[in-house]
Parts: structure tokens; sequence; C-alpha cells
């Protein structure tokens, strides 16, 4: 498909200085350092575009949810990365307006990155101040605005929204990826499309799930959320995670599924028939695999019991797209991963079979999975949110402001 959004391939950027909206909210371990750098990788092809072409090249991010100034949520220990990767002089900055910024712009050479401090260290950013962004723009005095944000394009926020309204705004190449990925999956998929659905939640994930409805060929449900559609059937889940209240919203799914369908709605929204259950949530946790129908009380169903296990990989025979988004058990504890890495490992070895792997929780684990970096799967998305609120249809505010492509 076609990206219906100008991209920074198609501006005349050659020396200018540039603005880029990254998303390094990358995990950081109990000592600070970046555990993952997925996010920091997937920006390269970018920021390395604009150095290619002589550009000035100043990059924004926030990181985690500070309350105002935090220097344990300092973007400093990104810019040690990113000159690492890039083999080019980063400079960081401690703010991310004002004459500091305004001096550390004038001074930076031509094929440079500066990297701003944490935008989330100003309460402007997430109320999409206009007047933040008017001073992100006037410090920087950047000539063209690039968002590969992927992560963040879900939001209405400064750094998103509002500074496209002072500086002319692009679609960086991670985000034009992401967006034709994703949507082709779901618009134009190669047939059959196989959907996994996992995670906690079925409130988290009804608009997807509405929409996958509609275009999948076959749903299969996992982790916690499977819990509450299986307490919806009538099963007696034991002391097993469930949402209360979304009775009405299963009725909706099943009913447009039956709607859609001749056969068995069964067959086409598959369920576990057997869960992995604990009686405790730890990691010394023993798994024990129960039939549905016969969970104690005390029982915590906390992954995709073996015999699911196999029905799931046999309906994924034939498969010629798979999305996949959120964990089909506990996938921290090894004894409750078990469903997440057979997926993980059908995938990986079935490379005929085009692989979304959702970001957020998803992308988490086969990333530690994989030991490739996620190279073994089609894609692996570094946008949660933003992937599923693409995945349902929804416009994202990021990228509806950007420039228009030409027709």
């Amino acid at each position: 498909m076609t990206f219906f959004k100008r991209t920074v391939k198609t501006v005349p950027i050659d020396r200018k200085t540039v603005l880029v909206r990254a998303d390094y909210n990358v995990p950081l371990d109990t000592k600070g350092a970046i555990s993952d750098d997925l996010r920091i990788q997937a920006s390269l092809p970018t920021l390395r575009y604009l150095l290619e072409h002589q550009c000035k090249v100043v990059v924004m991010s926030h990181l985690g949810r500070p309350e105002g100034r935090d220097e344990s949520l300092s973007l400093a220990p990104i810019a040690e990365r990113l000159e690492e990767l890039l083999n080019v002089p980063v400079m960081f900055v401690e703010d991310a307006i004002g004459d500091t910024v305004v001096q550390a712009v004038k001074r930076a050479p031509k094929n440079t990155i500066v990297l701003l401090e944490n935008l989330r260290f100003y309460p402007e950013e997430e109320t999409n101040s206009e007047e933040f962004a008017k001073k992100i723009a006037k410090s920087t005095g950047a000539r063209y605005f690039v968002q590969d944000g992927f992560g963040v394009v879900h939001r209405a926020h400064a750094s998103t929204d509002a500074i496209t309204h002072y500086i002319p705004s692009v679609s960086g190449l991670l985000l034009e990826r992401e967006y034709t990925t994703i949507t082709r999956a779901i618009e134009d998929p190669k047939r059959p499309l196989v959907a996994v659905m996992g995670g906690a939640k079925v409130s988290d994930k009804i608009t997807v799930i509405e929409r996958l409805v509609e275009v999948a060929d076959k749903i299969i449900i996992g982790g916690a959320m499977a819990n509450t559609f299986l307490r919806y059937k009538g099963h007696d889940m034991g002391a097993s995670k469930l949402e209360a209240g979304q009775e009405h919203v299963l009725d909706g799914i099943y009913q447009a599924a039956h709607r859609k369908l001749e056969t068995s709605v069964d067959d086409f929204i598959i369920l576990p028939t057997d869960v992995a259950v604990a009686s405790e949530v730890s990691e010394t946790a023993t798994r024990k695999n129960v039939k549905l129908g016969s969970l104690a009380e005390c029982d915590m169903a906390l992954d995709i019991g073996d015999e699911t296990i196999d029905r799931m990989i046999q309906e994924l025979q034939g498969a010629k797209t798979v999305i996949w988004n959120g964990t089909l058990g506990l996938a921290e504890f090894p004894e409750f991963a078990h469903g997440s890495a057979r997926l993980a490992l059908e995938l990986a070895t079935h490379p005929e079979i085009t692989s979304i792997v959702g970001g957020g929780d998803t992308a988490d684990f086969v990333l530690k999975w994989d030991g490739d970096g996620g190279r073994s799967f089609s894609h692996v998305s570094t946008g949660g949110g933003a992937s599923l609120e693409l995945m349902a249809g929804k416009k994202l505010p990021g990228v509806e402001s950007l420039l228009d492509a030409a027709r």
C-alpha cells in the first residue's frame, strides 16, 4: 500500500536542521542501564538517512512517567547508546527548550546529533501545549519536523501534534514502515489470516477484537483475557483473574461472529480447552495442566494448557498471515511462558508466514526469547497502544497532523 503522508524522502532536507520525534521510552534495569534498545535501533535508519544528507539532527523523546524533573529518567544514557550505534558525536542537552538548546544547536556541526532532555520533565508536553511546541520549534530552529516515534503517535501531545503547527512535518522511515505493515496486514493480508490475542483485559482490546471479527479467518484467545471469555461461556475458572462487567461486550463480539459465519463460532473464536494452573502467582509456583471443568477453587489459570498449545499450532498450519498481540500466559515466569514460547517458535521457524508481533509486553517477550533482535519475525512493532489503535482502524493524531502525500 502507498503511505498517505509525505515522508522524509519527499522533502528537500539536505544540509538543513531537522527535528526528529523518536520514541526512546526504553526499559531500564535497577541500575538505570538500558535493558532493551529495540526502539533506539528502530530509529537508526531515519537518523542515518538525515546524516547522509548532511543534516544537523535534533532528536527529542520522553522516557517513563516523571512528575517533574527526575534525573533517574534523564535521556543521558540514550545519548551514550546512540553514539555507540551511529558512530557519530551525540551532543546531549539538559533542557528541551530555551537558550541552552539554542546555543547547543548553533554550535553543533553538520552530520551530528543533538539529543534534548526528557520531554515529560515539562508538564506542558502532555497537555499538547501550543506555547511549549512553539518554544521547541524556536529553540531548535528546525526547518523540518520528522515524526518517527510510532509508539507515541496515538497521543495528541505537544511533540506529536502541536509541533506540526509550527514546522513543516513529515513521516520518518520507521513510522512509514510501521503504519503500512500493520495496515496491510489488516486491510489486505495474505490469507488465511489468523489473529492470536492475549493479555489481561478484554476492555483493553475490545475495538481490535471487533475489527478482527470482521477481517480475520480465525481468532485464538489466550492470556488472562481468555478467563473472562471462558467464564462468559459458563466455565468455572476457580480463583483465576477475571474482568467483571464484560458480558455485554462479549455478547456483541459473538453476535458479530454469528452474523459473519455459516459455521460454528467456536471454530472461529478459539478458546482454551485446558489451562496451566497454580495456587499462587510466583516464580517458584509449579505448573499443572487442568482440563476445563476440573479447576479447584484455589486454582488460577496462568497459561494456556498443553492440549490448547497443540490445538493452536494445528490452527496455524497453512496460515499466511499471523497477527499476535498479547502474551498467552504470565510469560515473565518460565513455567507459564510455554504457550507464548511455543507460538514464538512456530512463527520464527516458518518464514513463509507473515508474522506481525504487537508492541508492548508481546514485543518485550519475543525479543528476550528470540536472541536475534526480533529478526526471526516479519515485523516486531515498537508501539503497544499505537499498534492496537491502528489495528482497530482508529485515526492516530501524530500521523493525521503530518503533511499529506502529493497526489
